[in-house]
C-alpha cells in the first residue's frame, strides 16, 4: 500500500492533511486526433460502467464520501446538489469519467507508466475530481489544492474517514504554488473541474506540470470556442492542445469533454502572475 500522508512545511504555503460519476466509460478509449487552430476534433469514449469495476472497498469509500459530503453540506456550501443519486451521477461519475482519457493520453504521449502518477487537482473544492481519483487509483499520489480553509478541513476529515493514504491536502493559491520551486513543474498531471475558463486554467495549472506531463480540464459537451480562445494562453505556458475526448455518461446530464494539453516546454518564469491577476486579466 502506498502511504503518503504526512505534514510538509514549505515557506509561504500552509498544508493540512487529512462523488463527476458512479458509472464511467470503459478504459478502452481512443483519442487519436491532434487539435489544430482551425479545426478542433473530438473523439468519443463508449459508455459503460466503471463504478462496477471498482472493488467493494472502493465502492464503500465512495458511498462514505457521498454521505459525508451531504452531511457537511448542511452546514457549509460544498455543492448545490442535495440528493444522493444526483451526487452519484453529477459528481462521482463525472470525476471517474476522466480516468480513461488521462491513462490513454499519458501512455501514448508521456512515454511512462500510468502507475505512481503524481497528480494535482487545482481548485479541488469538495475533492472533485481529485479525491475520487485517489479512491479509484490508489497507486497515484494525489495533491488536493484548495485555497479555502473550511473546505480543506472537510477534505482532511473525509480522507481520515475513508482511510486514504495517497492524498495530500494543500491550502494555498495556484498562483503562489506555481512560483514555489517545491511545486513548480513537479506534477505529472494537473486536473481541474468547474474552476474557471480555459484561459485562466492554463495559467493556474500548467506551471505546476512537468515538461512532458499533461493538463486535463473537465468541461461540458461543447467547449470548442472556449478552447480556441485559450490556445494562445496554453502556448504561452509552454504547452500545446493535444486532444478533446468526449465522454458519454449514463447520467441525465449528458456528454462531458476532457480537454487534454501536453506540456512541451518549461513555463516562462514570470508565470503564473500575482494572485488574482489571471482571473482579472486572462491571457
Amino acid at each position: 500500500m502506498l502511504v503518503w500522508r504526512s505534514v510538509i512545511l514549505v515557506p509561504n504555503v500552509q498544508f493540512s492533511l487529512g462523488n463527476f460519476f458512479k458509472h464511467l466509460p470503459s478504459s478502452t478509449i481512443s483519442c487519436p486526433y491532434r487539435i489544430t487552430t482551425k479545426t478542433l476534433f473530438t473523439t468519443r469514449a463508449l459508455s459503460s460502467s466503471h463504478f462496477e469495476t471498482l472493488t467493494s472497498r472502493q465502492k464503500d469509500q465512495l458511498h462514505l464520501y457521498v454521505h459525508t459530503l451531504l452531511q457537511w453540506n448542511q452546514k457549509m456550501n460544498l455543492t448545490a446538489v442535495r440528493e444522493v443519486n444526483e451526487v452519484m451521477e453529477r459528481h462521482i461519475e463525472d470525476s471517474l469519467s476522466i480516468i480513461p482519457p488521462i491513462k490513454n493520453s499519458y501512455v501514448s504521449h508521456c512515454n511512462d507508466s500510468i502507475k505512481n502518477i503524481n497528480l494535482v487537482d487545482v481548485g479541488s473544492g469538495a475533492g472533485l475530481p481529485g479525491l475520487i481519483l485517489a479512491i479509484a487509483c490508489p497507486d497515484w499520489k494525489v495533491t488536493l489544492l484548495e485555497s479555502i480553509n473550511k473546505r480543506c478541513v472537510f477534505l482532511e476529515h473525509v480522507i481520515g474517514l475513508t482511510g486514504l493514504s495517497n492524498v495530500q491536502v494543500v491550502r494555498g493559491r495556484a498562483e503562489n504554488l506555481g512560483q514555489d520551486l517545491c511545486f513548480r513543474e513537479k506534477f505529472d498531471v494537473a486536473v481541474a473541474r468547474a474552476v474557471a475558463e480555459m484561459r485562466i486554467l492554463a495559467e493556474y495549472c500548467l506551471p505546476l506540470v512537468r515538461v512532458g506531463g499533461l493538463f486535463v480540464a473537465a468541461k461540458g459537451h461543447d467547449p470548442q470556442e472556449e478552447v480556441r480562445n485559450a490556445e494562445r494562453a496554453i502556448q504561452m505556458m509552454g504547452a500545446s492542445l493535444l486532444q478533446l475526448c468526449s465522454v458519454e455518461s449514463h447520467s441525465p446530464y449528458g456528454q462531458r469533454t476532457a480537454i487534454i494539453c501536453l506540456k512541451d516546454h518549461p513555463t516562462p518564469r514570470k508565470y503564473p502572475r500575482d494572485p488574482g491577476t489571471p482571473a482579472k486579466a486572462p491571457l
